[in-house]
């Protein structure tokens, strides 16, 4: 059976529906970064979609070919996860209204056994089967550390509530957000929104924090 992120590591992909705190140790990624709405038909959010499935599927299926990666295992590809940002944003609150103004580092997570190298392969082996330019396709290391996390049920556009349930977690336990460049509001999608009802959406929202008195 595929190695499943969600089912071994359900602190980080399936958390209660009240806010948490935890640690999210280093991870990898496949990611493509990006600006403006997600919505907007054939735009770069689409298009970063190609980019990101084609590499994290190459790297599933290169037990198909001639190529072998040490240490590999077969997986379940992890769900679609993405950082977000806008100018004047504060708290981990992002404004659905003015969705042209995301900042965005969109991303699927990656098994600890690709390397670089291994990534600047599967980026070769993708475009040369897809025929497309993969090269806007980065390898990312991602070490989020202390954050607040909480399962939000329900249409994106509603986020700001369980974001203002995670406010108020914040304020009852001294810690406040610490949204930099570095470190952005963070959404892990387990639904696929062509399929799913908007108010059955299951949504990971994560907030990076520090301790008040550190601040």
């Amino acid at each position: 059976m595929a190695f499943d992120f969600k089912k071994e590591y359900k602190e980080f992909y399936l958390p209660p529906k009240k806010p948490v705190l935890l640690t999210v140790p280093p991870m990898q990624f496949v990611a493509v970064r990006g600006t403006g709405d997600p919505n907007a038909e054939n735009g770069a959010y689409q298009h970063a979609m190609q980019l990101l499935y084609g590499i994290a599927f190459t790297v599933k299926m290169s037990k198909m070919t001639d190529h072998r990666i040490p240490g590999y295992f077969d997986f379940t590809v992890p769900p679609l996860e993405g950082l977000w940002q806008q100018d004047g944003s504060t708290d981990g609150m992002i404004d659905n209204t003015r969705k042209d103004a995301f900042q965005w580092i969109s991303m699927i997570r990656l098994p600890d056994f690709v390397t670089a190298e291994e990534f600047e392969w599967a980026r070769q082996e993708a475009s040369g089967k897809k025929k497309m330019d993969f090269s806007a396709a980065e390898f990312f290391s991602y070490h989020e550390g202390l954050c607040v996390q909480c399962m939000h049920i329900g249409s994106y556009d509603t986020e700001h509530e369980t974001v203002s349930k995670m406010q108020g977690y914040m304020q009852d336990h001294g810690l406040i957000s610490d949204d930099s460049m570095n470190r952005r509001h963070h959404e892990i999608y387990l639904s696929d929104p062509r399929k799913t009802a908007p108010e059955k959406l299951k949504t990971v929202i994560r907030l990076p924090v520090v301790r008040q008195e550190t601040k």
